[in-house]
């Protein structure tokens, strides 16, 4: 066990890695000139000293509101690291739930990017803490009162067990909790991470996923500061035209990633030219074909992410089985990981080349995972986690805290899962998702959507129940349909609906035909839109699992 564990703290971990590489590059903008650890860590130092005139003292909250930047990160260890406790928030809150969770966690300042500094401004009620540019540190009107300081507290020592971040979870609730990670949680769930991917000072991280989710702050930025590697950042969202340049330039060699950013290029850009003639249709159905085909676009997709990939972690949600089996037999290195923010995120994961299809892998370094009230036909049940980094409980909050951790330490996933017999986990799908059927049947709707998203032009879908019937809400890939036929003589749009409609039919039969008997669909229902997600891009069903009576 690496030396660090022994003092599971970030600041520890900081300074760790300082005085073992001071020169290598820290963080930087995809196209600009990294700082080194040694200049990051100046700047820490600098961060920390304006924040003690501020004020902020050991156990005080200051909130993060920006996206991705190198200045983020400068911020969260200069928070941390003085024992006070970081509160990230996601860039996409609306202005009112950002004002619930600063008067929630009693924030004494927040640290806010300059173009979403007009959330504040917007708050229905004047808050008191001071504001702080993130692009250079600088005030932002009037501070707010500055307390008494102690040079006793400022002098504190961060202890494991020490609060270091409160992540307010927006899920698919839409409830927002407050979990509070301590050093240790944070601390152990990166030498986690380590042990499934050890990191190297030479690597390089790209960074498209939010910094204020637990999973890209924990596995994309603090994984790799433990190992000394480098993080780039994009200036603008990581759409086709922002993200291949970045790829081009930065050449990663570790990502991480949800499943909807891979499922998207498989369906969009991969797939599609299989289906572009009958020679190639035909040969994509033949399994042995169809291996040579996907190793042949594996070559050119590895080229298109810079060439010296290592690492592609997906998590955040289920990656569906089709393009799990494409890269696969593409020679990808893609690794899957499970976890929650509860778990500071990772519970189970795999190593790039001991995937197995639709699995998460085994439970991660010290981290227990058992099956509660397991069905005795299936062995499905609850997933409970037990380990080092497992949150102390929601802020504020005794009680939904003893809803699901157990007095014993057991984290109550609220996922339904099963293990093969080389303790590999299976995830089933959310508990409170399942359908109860007309006969007791326990439906998934996660199984069925993941069929429906096999079917062309499916961008996306959801099943919920209504009038005790099944029905899927599917977004079709209208601007694949539009490309499809625009040498249409007829008007384009008109024959759009016309083909949307015999698509719904269409899909309909298809899942049908694929799926048992009390999980076939009734209805199939155009979504004209993209559903909204959280931040780890998982439909917020609970907009749309209204169950009409």
């Amino acid at each position: 066990m690496e030396e660090n564990l022994r003092h599971l703290t970030l600041p520890a971990m900081w300074q760790s890695t300082v005085s073992k590489f001071p020169d290598r590059p820290a963080l930087s903008w995809e196209d600009g000139m990294p700082i080194s650890y040694q200049a990051a860590n100046s700047q820490i130092q600098d961060l920390q000293n304006q924040l003690s005139s501020l004020g902020i003292q050991h156990g005080d909250r200051v909130a993060l509101l920006a996206a991705n930047m190198p200045n983020w990160g400068i911020s969260y260890f200069a928070i941390v690291n003085m024992g006070a406790v970081v509160v990230p928030l996601l860039p996409e809150y609306l202005p009112r739930e950002i004002g619930v969770i600063l008067d929630h966690a009693g924030v004494s300042g927040i640290i806010v990017s300059e173009t979403l500094i007009h959330k504040l401004d917007e708050l229905e009620q004047p808050w008191q803490g001071f504001k702080m540019h993130m692009e250079d540190f600088s005030l932002i009107g009037q501070a707010g009162a500055i307390s008494n300081i102690s040079s006793e507290n400022l002098q504190k020592e961060v202890l494991p067990d020490d609060l270091a971040a409160i992540i307010y979870t927006s899920g698919t609730t839409g409830t927002p909790k407050g979990v509070m990670l301590s050093h240790r949680n944070i601390c152990f769930n990166v030498y986690q991470g380590k042990d499934v991917q050890p990191i190297l000072p030479e690597d390089r991280f790209l960074s498209v996923l939010p910094l204020a989710h637990t999973y890209e702050c924990t596995l994309g930025l603090l994984l790799a500061v433990a190992g000394g590697a480098a993080v780039y950042y994009l200036r603008k969202p990581p759409v086709p035209a922002v993200l291949l340049p970045a790829l081009e330039r930065v050449k990663p060699t570790l990502m991480l990633t949800v499943p909807l950013i891979i499922e998207k290029i498989y369906r969009n850009r991969i797939y599609p030219k299989f289906q572009s003639s009958f020679i190639l249709r035909n040969a994509y159905r033949n399994p042995a074909l169809r291996r040579i085909l996907n190793r042949a676009a594996g070559r050119k997709l590895m080229k298109t992410f810079g060439g010296h990939l290592k690492f592609f972690g997906i998590g955040g949600a289920k990656l569906s089985a089709d393009v799990e089996q494409f890269l696969m037999e593409a020679g990808f290195p893609y690794a899957i990981g499970y976890g929650m923010t509860e778990a500071a995120p990772l519970i189970a994961g795999t190593r790039v080349g001991s995937t197995r299809l639709q699995s998460t892998g085994p439970a991660v370094m010290e981290m227990q995972i058992r099956i509660h009230e397991p069905d005795p036909e299936t062995g499905q049940g609850e997933i409970w986690a037990k380990g080092p980094n497992v949150m102390q409980g929601y802020y504020r909050e005794p009680g939904l805290t003893r809803e699901v951790l157990t007095e014993d330490g057991w984290l109550k996933t609220g996922d339904l899962g099963a293990f093969d017999a080389d303790n590999n986990l299976y995830i089933r799908g959310r508990q409170k998702n399942v359908i109860i059927g007309a006969s007791g049947e326990n439906i998934y709707p996660e199984e069925i959507e993941s069929v429906i998203n096999t079917f062309r032009f499916v961008m996306e879908s959801i099943v919920v129940e209504q009038k005790g019937k099944l029905v899927a809400l599917v977004h079709f890939n209208r601007e694949a349909l539009e490309e499809k036929y625009k040498n249409l003589k007829e008007e384009v749009t008109d024959y759009m609906e016309r083909k949307i409609e015999e698509l719904r039919t269409e899909l309909r039969d298809y899942v049908n035909a694929r799926v048992n008997r009390f999980s076939r669909i009734h209805d199939v229902e155009h979504h004209d839109t993209p559903f909204q997600k959280t931040a780890t891009q998982k439909i917020k069903r609970f907009i749309y699992n209204k169950k009409v009576a």
